[in-house]
């Protein structure tokens, strides 16, 4: 994603565009080490589904705003903090399984959005973002104004990253061939001023075919940057630039809905009785849903069984949506998923799974006891 500005007096090679542009800047994470124990495929299973979020998942958001005792740069226009709420409904819309709540403090938000012009705009990506856990932290940042075609695309981005896509131009399967010179130079000057680390990470890297959204690259997605020319060398079609449609892309819309497929009309969520098991029946890289309500107050155990890898997730079923209440990920350990918790007589449960991978899908299980 870039926005046009006047280009800078910066020495860029000059096969580079006549202007410069503006990009996200996703912040630089340690990939995830595994035990020697961890075959490759096991592995591979697991970072692919890793950044995902568990069908039924209530986003909760917040952006800071006048009057938040936070820096006065992180607070937003009230015209940007609507094109914010316009942008999640856009990706709800599209019938998935997880939903999205602006809530009134930011305690209580998942996503926590500032609006700081002078530090980009990024999100950290999927389920990354449980490990920024001080309420005084931002999860995303947006740095132009968002009440405008590219505005919109923006917001439309960086929320695709918050639901777990990468930047679409680190596709390994896009082959595409940089002028390196030419990108660094290009992305060290104005407005982007990004050091080296920068630029490897957010242009350079290709990122690892488990983490894609699909054995094809998408130019039109709404992950995509838009380039001038000069800077790709490969695919030939792209050397003179690369300009995406705008939009959610029919591939975008295509994968939110298949990693988050949404319950259909008249679909009966399964029950869990307590002491009977029930087969997960899904393959690697889907979740499922199961429902539960107790029928006296204690302390139960839900958990899994099988040779598998799982993230499960404990939800209580409110009128404003599901509250998650508890959770537990199992992937890379000899270990299942194991939840303890305080549920109360007549009130309602859910219970999500993905899972990573299992050495017999068929074989694993869930139980409430």
């Amino acid at each position: 994603m870039g926005d046009e500005m006047p280009k800078s007096t910066h020495a860029a090679s000059a096969k580079v565009a006549t202007v410069a542009l503006r990009y996200c800047s996703q912040p630089i994470q340690h990939p995830r080490q595994f035990d020697p124990a961890v075959d490759a495929n096991r592995a591979r299973a697991i970072i692919n589904g890793g950044k995902k979020w568990v069908n039924g998942t209530q986003l909760t958001y917040y952006c800071y705003k006048a009057g938040d005792a936070v820096p006065a740069a992180w607070r937003g226009k009230a015209a940007d903090i609507k094109e914010v709420g316009a942008a999640f409904e856009t990706w709800f819309k599209l019938g998935i399984g997880i939903s999205f709540k602006a809530v009134s403090r930011a305690e209580d938000a998942t996503i926590r959005i500032g609006f700081d012009q002078a530090d980009g705009s990024w999100s950290y990506v999927g389920r990354d973002t449980l490990t920024i856990r001080d309420p005084d932290e931002r999860t995303m940042n947006f740095g132009w104004p968002l009440n405008t075609s590219y505005g919109r695309d923006t917001a439309l981005h960086e929320i695709g990253h918050a639901l777990g896509l990468e930047h679409e131009h680190q596709n390994p399967f896009a082959g595409i061939t940089w002028d390196t010179d030419a990108v660094k130079s290009y992305f060290s000057g104005s407005p982007n001023f990004w050091d080296e680390q920068q630029i490897e990470w957010n242009i350079l890297r290709k990122i690892a075919p488990a983490e894609v959204k699909g054995t094809q690259w998408d130019p039109d997605s709404v992950m995509e940057y838009g380039f001038g020319p000069g800077l790709i060398i490969a695919p030939a079609p792209y050397s003179n630039g690369l300009t995406p449609k705008g939009g959610l892309s029919a591939a975008d819309k295509a994968w939110i809905v298949e990693s988050y497929p949404g319950v259909k009309p008249n679909e009966v969520i399964p029950a869990l009785e307590v002491g009977l098991s029930q087969r997960l029946a899904i393959k690697a890289g889907q979740t499922r849903v199961f429902s539960f309500k107790p029928k006296r107050t204690r302390t139960y155990r839900i958990g899994t069984f099988g040779t598998s890898d799982t993230v499960m997730v404990l939800f209580e079923v409110t009128p404003a949506g599901n509250v998650q209440i508890g959770g537990n990920d199992d992937s890379g350990t000899d270990l299942n998923a194991r939840i303890d918790m305080r549920l109360i007589n007549g009130r309602q449960y859910q219970i999500g799974i993905r899972l990573y991978y299992a050495e017999m899908a068929a074989e694993t299980s869930i139980m409430v006891w």
